[in-house]
C-alpha cells in the first residue's frame, strides 16, 4: 500500500516498485529431495523469514508428501532459535514483538478455521519459532498474504498444470521457485506462473544482484539490476537523420 501510494503521488517521474511476496514453490516426484529440502529450509527460515522472496508456500507432489513433509517438519524444529548474538542462531527475532504478534494471530486464525501446526507457532517476545503448517486454505492469511516470517505452509498436488494455478491463486508475483528435472516442466513453469521470476531447482529465494530482479501484480513494477536499474531510469532518445 505504502508503495502504491507513493507512486501515485509521483506524478510523471519514473518509479520502480519492489514491493512484496508469499513466494511458492512446487516440488516434483522426480526432484533432487535432499537438494529441495536444504533450499526450502534455508528459503523459508533464513532471516527469520523477513525477505520479500522467502519460501512462503511450498506445493508437493503426491507420491513424496508425506516423506518429504516429515523431513522439512524434523529439520525445521532442529534449527536453533534466539538470541542474535550466539554463532549457533539460526532463527533470531523480528523486527519487532508487534509484527511476531500479528502472525502469532494469523496462525492461530488458521488453526481456528482447520489448518494444523505440525511444528513450531510459539512466540516469545519478538522471536517466533519456525512455523510448518498444513491443511491452510488459500483465503487465510496465511497463504493469502504476505507473511514475512519464519512460517511455512505445505500442501500437495497431483497434476502439475494444477500446482502452477495454486501458486498463481495469489494477488502477489514476485518470484516461485520449482524442482524438476523435467525439461517440459521448466518451460511451462516458465510460460505459465504468474511471476517475474521463476528459479528451476532452487527456491523463490534465490537472488544475485546483476539478474533483472522484480516482480508482477502487486509485487510491484520494473526491474533492479545493475543494468536494468538503469534502464527503468532511463529516458530513451531519438536521432533521425536525413543526410540527403
Amino acid at each position: 500500500m505504502v508503495g502504491w501510494g507513493i507512486k501515485a503521488r509521483s506524478t510523471r517521474k519514473k518509479v520502480v516498485l519492489e514491493l512484496g511476496g508469499n513466494a511458492g514453490v512446487i516440488v516434483c516426484a522426480d526432484a533432487s529431495i535432499d537438494h529441495a529440502l536444504k533450499s526450502i529450509l534455508q528459503g523459508a527460515f533464513g532471516n527469520a523469514g523477513q525477505s520479500c522472496i522467502s519460501v512462503q508456500r511450498v506445493f508437493v507432489h503426491d507420491s513424496i508428501a508425506d516423506m518429504f513433509t516429515n523431513q522439512i517438519v524434523k529439520l525445521a524444529k532442529s534449527i536453533s532459535v534466539g538470541d542474535p548474538s550466539n554463532p549457533r542462531t539460526v532463527v533470531g527475532p523480528m523486527i519487532d514483538e508487534q509484527a511476531a504478534r500479528k502472525i502469532e494471530s494469523w496462525i492461530r486464525e488458521a488453526t481456528e478455521g482447520g489448518a494444523r501446526v505440525l511444528c513450531g507457532g510459539n512466540r516469545t517476545g519478538a522471536v517466533l519459532e519456525p512455523t510448518v503448517l498444513a491443511e491452510v486454505t488459500p483465503e487465510m492469511k496465511v497463504s493469502c498474504q504476505e507473511v514475512f516470517a519464519p512460517v511455512l505452509t505445505i500442501d500437495r498436488f497431483s497434476d502439475f498444470k494444477d500446482a502452477v494455478e495454486r501458486v498463481n491463486t495469489s494477488s502477489y508475483g514476485l518470484q516461485a521457485g520449482v524442482f524438476t528435472n523435467s525439461a517440459s516442466d521448466m518451460f511451462y513453469a516458465y510460460r505459465e506462473l504468474e511471476v517475474g521470476g521463476v528459479i528451476i531447482n532452487d527456491a523463490s529465494s534465490f537472488r544475485v544482484d546483476h539478474m533483472p530482479y522484480g516482480g508482477i501484480k502487486e509485487s510491484g513494477i520494473g526491474r533492479e539490476g545493475v543494468r536494468y536499474a538503469i534502464e527503468e531510469m532511463t529516458e530513451m532518445k531519438l536521432l533521425a537523420l536525413n543526410l540527403s
